[in-house]
């Protein structure tokens, strides 16, 4: 049996300024921003990896009723995290900061091998940019 992650999901305040963060700021491709009912399926990728969807929803389309509860959570921004690979992790971490992203943590080089470092989508959501370093 062989099995490819095809999808992930990040809860988000409000799409259309979730999707200036991940589409204008991080570059990432709109795969699909269609309207289902009261709702928007918002997709992305990253430009080498097609075939891995990370949807932008909001808690009204996960949880219907408890959407406001939820939202008072996601609003602290300790659901979801989003962990991208570079090849510059001080060059990704110099543009995001100038961009006005939030910065969570400046570059450092972890013992498990790779240089990250962490901002927050515009909802409070973690992502990372890790930079795997190479071991002389």
């Amino acid at each position: 049996m062989e099995l490819s992650l095809s999808h992930t999901f990040v809860v988000v305040d409000d799409q259309d300024e979730a999707l200036a963060f991940y589409r204008d700021l991080l570059g990432l491709v709109v795969k699909e921003d269609l309207t289902f009912g009261p709702n928007r399926w918002l997709s992305l990728h990253a430009p080498n990896q097609p075939d891995v969807e990370i949807v932008l929803e909001t808690p009204a389309m996960r949880l219907g009723p408890d959407a406001e509860t939820f939202s008072a959570i996601v609003a602290k921004g300790n659901l979801t995290a989003l962990i991208f690979t570079t090849d510059d992790c001080g060059a990704t971490f110099e543009r995001l900061a100038a961009a006005g992203a939030e910065v969570v943590q400046e570059p450092v080089e972890q013992s498990y091998g790779v240089r990250d470092c962490a901002f927050r989508d515009p909802s409070g959501n973690a992502v990372r940019f890790s930079e795997y370093v190479k071991k002389p």
